[in-house]
């Protein structure tokens, strides 16, 4: 299933939303085609989507989500990478 959250994350001016599979990396990068979102969008295991596209992405059949809930589904289909320690910002 294709899942994105609500746009909460700031970067570039602008707000952003994540669209991720809970299935395969596959049916992602098949979604971010259809939904035109550029590969550079991409990062380790979802995409980055600006808020002004939000109602699209839902409207091509992406389920909202919480954060949270879009992370717990991630790893519970062993699909989540973390940013290497290095780079966290913890």
């Amino acid at each position: 299933m294709i899942l994105i959250d609500p746009p909460n994350v700031s970067g570039h001016g602008r707000m952003w939303s994540h669209v991720a599979s809970d299935a395969s990396y596959d049916e992602l990068h098949a979604f971010a085609r259809l939904a035109g979102i550029p590969e550079r969008g991409f990062d380790r295991d979802h995409y980055d989507v600006p808020a002004e596209r939000y109602d699209d992405v839902v409207a091509l059949g992406a389920h909202p989500v919480t954060s949270r809930e879009l992370v717990g589904r991630l790893r519970e289909a062993g699909l989540r990478r973390r940013k290497p320690a290095s780079r966290r910002q913890d």
